[in-house]
């Protein structure tokens, strides 16, 4: 069931660049998890700010990529503190686990084709 057009998708992207930025701060955690969350703010932001579909900045990386990205961020972030050698800390392996949930589950309900007939229509105008 696909109940998420590309611009919920977006602002819910929008929004998860805000928590991975205030994660370390309001999770209190540090070193690389918090390292690891600035990060992943960046490029989560750049990635929805160059995707094509309504909330996008640049339009240039096709919403269908966006979402092939998305679902295999999802799951590194749900093994990542098994990978990165920070499972012993709850705090910050609850953040990324549930983090990767929500991703796959917005992944899963969203609609991949309502972006690109949204940057269709609005390319031809």
């Amino acid at each position: 069931m696909k109940i998420l057009s590309a611009t919920a998708h977006g602002a819910i992207d929008y929004l998860s660049v805000i928590i991975f930025a205030l994660a370390p701060t309001v999770a209190g955690f540090t070193g690389k998890q918090a390292t690891i969350c600035y990060l992943l703010a960046v490029v989560h932001f750049l990635l929805t700010a160059i995707t094509k579909f309504p909330l996008g900045i640049l339009k240039t990386v096709p919403f269908s990529i966006h979402g092939m990205v998305e679902i295999v961020v999802s799951i590194l972030l749900v093994i990542l503190p098994w990978i990165g050698g920070f499972s012993d800390g709850v705090n910050s392996r609850n953040f990324f686990v549930a983090m990767g949930i929500v991703i796959f589950l917005v992944w899963m309900l969203t609609d991949y084709r309502s972006g690109t007939a949204a940057s269709e229509r609005t390319v031809a105008h």
